[in-house]
């Protein structure tokens, strides 16, 4: 039986100051953890290259694009990422942009691949913000779509918070179809508009998100019919996430993944997956917590292959 698609490099990992909030370690250890359980195989672990300046200006103004990749961007602007700059930081951040990109042509080919990184949702065209630098969802739908390789994407984001870059950037493209399901008092203080956007009340909690997801995911597959799905699988909506407001257990995200990746492949719909958010204290649950979208990704694609082989 073949291997699930992995995307993983080394630089998805670049140093950052004594106790900053952002927890880097967590894509080398992700990687770690998953070849430990044999989730991870080196037959099927894809290294991007990283995204050149062309790539990230389908998307972004060549004025940002060169001003951050030259370290010349406005402190405020710079400010506004939350991310110090450094040139490891421009090979980081360039690497898990080609990344998304990659793991999405995994996806077309393999029906489902899963990057260990991504999900900057928070990147405008002029500017990131939030953690994030260049958008890596909506370079890797630019992409596709200029090449022509699919007519329909969906981007369906689960992160804790709103994915506000995404939604601005394909507000007037009908042919990506933006969904977000959020905490409605949460980061951005100024959401955006999504094609579809659920906000979710503070401390909400496996039961009521679950039932929330089944009434609306399927029907909108069903709808959109999209030559790709793109999925943002933020575990920053867990109980113990620093940044997150909503009360999700280990469980519930197992669950919520699954019937994501369920629905994709029986509906035939191609999937690419990133991690998104997640910032628990402590390190090695986080990782754990990102895990579950490729441990249910595993048991999907074993099903999906399996299927294939009896049909």
């Amino acid at each position: 039986m073949p291997p699930l698609p992995i995307v993983y490099h080394p630089d998805y990992v670049t140093p950052l100051p004594d106790q900053h909030r952002f927890p880097m370690p967590k894509f080398r250890l992700l990687y770690a953890y998953l070849q430990q359980r044999g989730i991870a195989q080196p037959a099927a672990t894809f290294r991007p290259e990283p995204a050149d300046p062309a790539l990230l200006q389908q998307v972004h103004s060549p004025d940002y694009v060169r001003a951050y990749l030259t370290g010349t961007l406005d402190p405020k602007a710079q400010r506004r990422i939350g991310l110090p700059w450094s040139p490891g930081l421009v090979t980081r951040t360039c690497t898990a942009v080609g990344g998304t990109v990659l793991t999405a042509q995994l996806a077309l080919k393999y029906g489902i691949a899963c990057n260990t990184a991504g999900g900057t949702h928070h990147a405008f065209p002029d500017y990131g913000s939030g953690f994030c630098i260049f958008n890596d969802l909506a370079i890797a739908a630019r992409t596709l779509l200029n090449g022509g390789t699919v007519q329909k994407v969906l981007i369906l984001d689960l992160d804790v918070h709103q994915g506000d870059g995404t939604a601005w950037i394909f507000r007037d493209e009908p042919r990506v179809f933006t969904f977000s399901m959020h905490c409605e008092a949460n980061f951005p203080g100024k959401k955006q508009v999504s094609d579809r956007d659920i906000p979710l009340p503070i401390g909400l909690g496996d039961q009521d998100y679950l039932h929330i997801l089944k009434r609306e995911f399927p029907p909108l597959l069903a709808q959109v019919q999209p030559d790709l799905v793109l999925y943002d699988a933020g575990v920053d909506v867990h109980g113990g996430d620093r940044l997150g407001k909503l009360a999700l257990t280990d469980s519930g995200i197992y669950q919520r993944d699954r019937l994501v990746l369920h629905h994709c492949r029986q509906g035939g719909y191609p999937i690419a997956t990133v991690i998104g958010g997640g910032y628990a204290p402590d390190i090695h649950a986080l990782v754990a917590r990102h895990a579950l979208l490729h441990r249910a990704a595993h048991s999907e694609f074993n099903a999906r292959v399996s299927n294939h082989n009896i049909s």
